[in-house]
């Protein structure tokens, strides 16, 4: 998108409702990022696009919300984050750290409290909530299908989340809308700030896939940077379950030869971090050169010492992940660690679906790559 921000404004079509933007807790820093875009892009003479609700708790642990402005024909866009155990709440005099099911609940009390006063809803769930839970395997509770339907029949007209686990869980609901983004763009722009001599060409860079999963987001990535592809394959241990899933065995590499070449892994999230650090010492012991990882969503649900402890050791060379979800408050000052800002991105998503106007530009940025790497290749 090469249009300034006055160019957007005044070229704008009519707007479907007056914009509300709600931020659910744990949210309101990024939702403040978006409001500043938001006012430079429309120029209106707003002092804020953001409508404030309150979700108290009382001591038992139940809760309401209260919508504190009113919404009645507005298009609403509630910003929500399932996943930030930053936020906390009193329980019977415990302190208690809201988990993706009290978020949920939250963003339903949200929806309800509004009463089907709002014009158009839609909510932005940064990361799908119950996504890795997305098919039944077995006596299994399909929870991502049920979380979907549940919000739609709830009069929620647009879903927007990024990079999910599997994208095919839109069938659940397919005559509502759902859009899964990719941070491809802002990754790559990324990569090529935080480390300045990176080459990419097929010669000295290879995407790697850390399993079979991910293929489709690196085949994308090898496409539009015309660069070789590999991939990993995990075998399990299907005789067991260790913490909700099968063990992983070892991994097994197929691809070019990754020798004296910049390895680029692509996955939509870093849980543990175990998964990345075995494929990051395979790659090293067939003479990588360096590992950089992209990956939306960074969890480190066991700390970041065990990703410390792998840069020390020359495992890893640089991980990239986006602001879109709660990150550990030590995270930002680790060598090894960039951020990658997508308030400007998800801005101009809000922006452009208020004026219902397509967003299949920002949802495949291919232009914009292209005209990365010459940039990059000219310098």
């Amino acid at each position: 998108m090469t249009n300034s921000f006055s160019d957007v404004a005044a070229n704008a079509a009519p707007t479907v409702g007056k914009l509300s933007v709600i931020t659910m807790k744990g949210c309101e820093q990024f939702t403040a990022r978006i409001d500043e875009y938001l006012k430079s892009m429309r120029g209106d003479d707003v002092d804020t696009y953001v409508t404030h609700v309150t979700c108290p708790r009382f001591g038992t642990g139940e809760g309401k919300c209260v919508v504190d402005e009113t919404v009645r024909g507005h298009d609403v866009y509630i910003i929500c984050d399932c996943f930030n155990h930053g936020v906390t709440y009193k329980m019977y005099g415990y302190e208690n750290h809201m988990s993706p099911d009290d978020h949920y609940q939250d963003l339903k009390r949200i929806i309800s409290a509004m009463g089907g006063k709002a014009r158009r809803v839609t909510v932005v769930m940064m990361m799908l909530y119950e996504g890795r839970q997305h098919r039944r395997s077995g006596r299994e509770s399909l929870d991502a299908a049920l979380m979907l339907q549940e919000l739609t029949q709830m009069g929620v007209a647009n879903i927007i989340t990024f990079d999910a686990h599997d994208p095919r869980i839109s069938n659940s609901i397919p005559l509502s809308g759902f859009d899964d983004v990719q941070p491809t763009y802002q990754m790559i722009k990324a990569i090529t700030r935080a480390i300045p001599d990176i080459k990419l060409n097929k010669f000295d860079t290879i995407v790697i896939s850390p399993d079979e999963g991910g293929m489709s987001r690196c085949m994308y990535y090898s496409s539009v940077l015309k660069l070789d592809l590999g991939m990993f394959y995990k075998r399990r241990d299907y005789s067991q379950i260790v913490n909700g899933k099968n063990p992983i065995i070892a991994h097994e590499y197929l691809g070019r030869d990754v020798k004296d070449k910049d390895v680029v892994i692509v996955d939509d999230m870093i849980s543990s971090g175990e998964s990345i650090i075995d494929v990051g010492k395979k790659l090293k012991a067939q003479g990588a050169k360096r590992i950089f990882v992209f990956a939306t969503f960074g969890l480190f649900v066991n700390g970041l010492e065990v990703m410390e402890e792998a840069y020390r050791e020359g495992v890893i060379d640089k991980i990239f992940t986006t602001n879109l979800i709660y990150r550990n408050p030590g995270l930002a000052s680790r060598e090894w660690y960039f951020e990658v800002d997508m308030s400007k991105y998800v801005s101009l998503l809000i922006n452009t679906l208020n004026h219902d106007e397509t967003i299949s530009g920002l949802l495949n940025p291919v232009n914009k790559i292209h005209a990365l790497v010459e940039r990059l290749g000219n310098k």
